[in-house]
């Protein structure tokens, strides 16, 4: 069997995770031939490896589309780069043709074609990148694999369809990269202007339609002399944006399993310097009795630790899959340049002095990265503390860290080295166990979201826990968190709140902390402040099941301190369920035991808090042996303040069933009842956010999409000002209304006017009641309305009204306006953000709304649900509800604006920025009385519905 030659989803390998959402197609031959040459004689569509073995030469052909460049990751978590074919190529792709079994060339040209005549090698080679466009896939300094499409028209837009093909060499089919060719080759596609694929296909060849089915499109087959021709629109669909995703998410946990699991070792800078830091990770390896053999490298050694050394990687007799790396950033690339030789599959570069250090340190980082993925190779770091692995099968400690807390359920990431320390020593002296430990450095290669990947499907790990400082693509870990939030919850500290930290990372993306907090509340991630908030959280989520709701039920033996947990509770928006029961000083274990055991079980009651402090020279033990008790099967969760202790105390304790530390069921303590309180009312929300229904992602009825982005475009091709600075465009009042009204969103109608007799005909024709306005947005949103004149029944009153406006501004230009039904005025934007180039923003009108920043904020794409809890969200909205009387405002009226301006600012990414202010809401609707749009060049997006590829 080959790999699918023509457009497809390519199989996985059978090692790969799998998703019921995205099945692999079993590996089928390539069978269909680009139009322009005889099938026997057809040759592949592909490009050539680099001279100099890093895939990224520097000169190119004119017209080269470097932004189509990308490093992709392959089924098996292996890394290649994809990129557009030059024709400097010619020659690699020679030898990769030559390397084609006769079978892969039999499916993909219908014929033997043994060799590539030099008239179609340049034909293959010199593209235009438009109506012709070809990539390969390369790796180190080889070819394996090609694919293209050649336009069925003289131009796009004429044919609007191309026919495309592809073939992956014999010793890399399975491995999914025709899938991801084919991705990437159907964005090219529509950027050009191309709507629909047409493929030949051998009929011999089943797999084939197996491929473009489950690749998630229509596909439409006509049979002909042996011949299937298939046809399908390459424009994204639910299911193939479901499929695309579900491939992406099985193949960098792959990837990352691959770094966690790795079947040997070599510590290269392995010291026998107990001072220096490759004799510590070395240490640290031999102690946690790592399943696989270690190989210190050190050429001045013969031996570190007992342990036989090498002087090169190179030298170590059998296969290397992880080498961490603890030499200063000068020698990286002489360790870079054996590692590659040997194959080595991931690095681990414990070693300070790059993009922390400095521009001369971040170039060297760029380029170990490049040579790293050139060869497939995924790098942690550099000035990483290591990755470890608790698991009984693999045990790793490949950190700087002398101990790791016990073997548990948590999933760990840390950004920062330093305080990776003192984090596991925290998770230790709790007794919170940890899966799987990663802590990334400068996150040059793998970071966050390629660990948010793996734990969705690592089946030993329950929570997850992260140290940010930066983001590196924000908008995808809004996606990967919301999916992982799910089904496991997710507890994140960001530090840098309010005084920034000096981006160490090349891939550090600014964000400010309104946004940070509207990504972490709409993707379902419990955010803490404090490090010890983060493990208070993580300890009741990773011992106690979640609660069905916010009712709390408070037992102890002191009048004090459940006054103490009473007022908590009503602090956090919590519900008291009565008053809280004190057994008493001198009450028995069973006793309390007793009172504990009808709290939980009552109906009305989802949690418990207990509070324990024992009078003078009695032994707090059995209090607690008959508090785990009691409470155990309850299925509610249950938090103490026991004792003062911290942790899980051993009597507190439920012991897994490998006798590796407290399991499911142990009661978390806490200092005090706050802490105990507060991260209980953490796991509240997060259940609540759980249990609300994701919503739906739609489009508006109504929207004109086509419409809107050929306005766009148009308003964007008239001539610039000479400005070097990117351009904006500030949209008129037309121009504005017409490209909102291809989104359903109506303004009030209103005319601009410069005389009192043109103000009263302008309100003749719209019909009164009107309102004047001043054209200057600092007149009219002033608190004391001095730029409005409203509720103008009669020609005399909106003549009198002119006067007085023009009198008050020193202008004649105001704006007559139908008068919208009265209700409570909001504003809704769309807010340029430097990382996910927009956000939306809603709040009520007003001074003291402005003053305190009460405005909420979403994240795109906005679902259904996430517009509900947007115009919901602000200190100020119960105003909508009826408040005090008040009729209430039509809440889906709002809802359905949300919605159309979200769908706006997805589809329109050169809008930059939108004011809808204000807008009236009432019982009738949510009338638009005011708008104000801005073009600018769109933001780059990392994750905005491409194709698979790594930043």
């Amino acid at each position: 069997m080959t790999e699918p030659t023509t457009p497809a989803a390519a199989p996985e390998s059978p090692a790969a995770p799998e998703s019921p959402a995205a099945p692999e197609s079993p590996d089928a031959p390539e069978s269909s031939t680009p139009s322009g040459s005889p099938r026997a004689s057809d040759s592949p569509p592909s490009e050539g490896p680099v001279a100099d073995g890093a895939t990224r030469p520097a000169a190119r052909a004119p017209g080269y589309p470097r932004q189509w460049e990308a490093d992709v990751v392959a089924s098996d978590g292996g890394i290649l780069h994809l990129r557009p074919i030059d024709p400097s190529d010619a020659d690699a792709l020679r030898a990769f043709h030559g390397r084609l079994s006769e079978r892969t060339r039999y499916l993909r040209y219908f014929g033997p074609y043994p060799r590539i005549p030099d008239r179609d090698l340049e034909r293959f080679t010199t593209l235009d990148h438009r109506r012709r466009v070809a990539f390969v896939c390369v790796l180190g300094d080889e070819i394996v694999a090609v694919g293209r499409y050649e336009g069925l028209g003289p131009t796009p837009e004429d044919g609007g369809s191309a026919e495309v093909a592809f073939v992956v060499r014999d010793d890399h089919q399975g491995r999914g990269i025709g899938s991801i060719l084919l991705e990437h080759l159907a964005a090219a596609a529509r950027e050009n202007g191309l709507r629909r694929f047409e493929a030949e296909v051998l009929v011999e060849n089943h797999a084939m339609v197996r491929v473009f089915r489950d690749a998630g499109y229509q596909v439409s087959r006509a049979y002909d002399g042996g011949v299937l021709h298939l046809e399908f629109d390459i424009d994204p669909t639910e299911r193939s944006l479901a499929v695309r995703d579900a491939r992406e998410q099985a193949a960098e946990a792959r990837s990352v399993h691959n770094l966690l699991h790795p079947r040997s070792v070599a510590v290269i800078g392995a010291s026998t310097d107990p001072s220096k830091i490759g004799h510590a990770v070395l240490l640290n390896l031999l102690r946690g009795n790592f399943t696989g053999p270690v190989y210190p490298v050190n050429p001045d050694a013969r031996s570190v630790r007992g342990v036989r050394a090498y002087a090169s990687v190179t030298e170590i007799p059998d296969d290397v899959d992880l080498a961490v790396v603890a030499v200063p950033a000068a020698g990286i690339d002489e360790v870079m340049d054996s590692c590659l030789a040997k194959g080595v599959k991931a690095l681990i570069v414990v070693s300070s002095g790059f993009a922390d250090a400095g521009s001369h340190g971040l170039v060297a980082e760029r380029r170990m990265v490049e040579a790293a993925r050139a060869h497939g190779m995924r790098v942690v770091g550099p000035n990483a503390l290591g990755v470890a692995n608790t698991a009984a099968g693999v045990r790793l400690n490949a950190t700087l860290a002398p101990a790791l807390p016990g073997a548990g359920r948590v999933g760990f990431f840390s950004q920062s080295g330093a305080l990776g320390i003192a984090l596991l020593q925290a998770a230790t002296e709790r007794g919170l166990g940890l899966s799987t430990f990663v802590s990334a450095g400068n996150r040059a290669d793998v970071s966050g979201n390629d660990l948010l990947q793996y734990w969705q499907s690592d089946p030993d790990t329950d929570v997850v826990l992260l140290y940010l400082e930066t983001f590196g693509n924000p908008r995808k870990f809004g996606r990967l968190a919301r999916r992982l939030a799910r089904t496991t919850p997710v507890v994140a500290v960001k530090s840098g709140r309010r005084v920034p930290l000096p981006a160490r990372s090349s891939r550090a993306v600014p964000i400010d902390d309104s946004s940070v907090q509207a990504l972490f509340e709409q993707s379902g991630v419990i955010r803490v402040a404090t490090v010890a908030q983060l493990f208070d959280t993580a300890l009741l989520l990773a011992l106690q099941p979640l609660p069905s709701g916010p009712r709390v039920a408070v037992v102890g033996n002191s009048t004090a301190l459940g006054v103490l947990v009473a007022d908590g509770l009503l602090d956090e928006e919590l519900e008291l369920v009565g008053d809280p029961v004190d057994v008493g000083a001198a009450a028995s274990p069973a006793t309390f035991a007793a009172a504990v055991r009808e709290a939980v079980a009552a109906d009305d009651v989802d949690a418990l808090v207990a509070v324990f402090v024992p009078p003078v020279a009695t032994h707090g033990a059995p209090y607690a042996r008959a508090l785990r008790e009691a409470v155990a099967g309850s299925g509610k969760p249950v938090v103490t303040t026991f004792l003062a202790a911290e942790g899980v105390p051993a009597e507190l304790a439920e012991p897994r069933a490998d006798g590796r530390g407290p399991g499911p069921g142990s009661v978390p303590s806490y200092p005090s009842p706050e802490r105990a309180v507060a991260a209980l009312s953490r796991v509240v929300r997060y259940a609540r956010w759980r249990a609300t229904p994701l919503g739906e992602f739609i489009v508006p009825e109504g929207t004109r999409t086509d419409e809107a982005r050929d306005l766009v475009a148009r308003l964007f091709a008239e001539p610039a000002p000479d400005d070097p600075a990117p351009r904006t465009l500030v949209l008129d009042d037309d121009q504005t209304t017409a490209v909102l009204g291809c989104y359903g969103i109506e303004v009030a109608p209103f005319r601009l006017v410069g005389s009192a007799e043109e103000a009263v005909a302008a309100a003749a024709e719209l019909g009164y009641p009107v309102a004047l306005k001043a054209t200057a947005p600092r007149w009219r949103h002033r608190s004391d309305l001095v730029g409005v004149r409203l509720d103008l029944t009669g020609a005399d009153a909106v003549a009198a009204g002119y006067a007085a406006l023009a009198a008050e501004t020193g202008g004649d230009e105001v704006y007559v306006q139908v008068m919208a039904p009265r209700g409570m005025s909001c504003v809704l934007e769309i807010v340029d953000d430097p990382s996910f180039g927009s956000l939306l923003s809603f709040g009520l009108s007003g001074l003291a709304t402005e003053l305190l920043g009460d405005r909420a904020f979403r994240v795109l794409p906005v679902s259904t649900t996430d517009a509900a809890a947007l115009i919901r969200a602000p200190r100020a909205a119960p105003l909508l509800a009826g408040y005090r009387g008040d009729p209430p405002a039509k809440l889906g009226a709002l809802e359905d604006l949300v919605l159309r301006l979200g769908t706006l600012a997805e589809q329109l990414p050169e809008v930059r920025s939108v004011v809808l202010d204000p807008v009236v809401a009432s019982p009738d609707g949510a009338v638009v009385t005011g708008a104000r749009m801005v073009l600018g060049p769109p933001p780059t997006r990392d994750d905005g519905g491409g194709p698979r590829r790594l930043s």
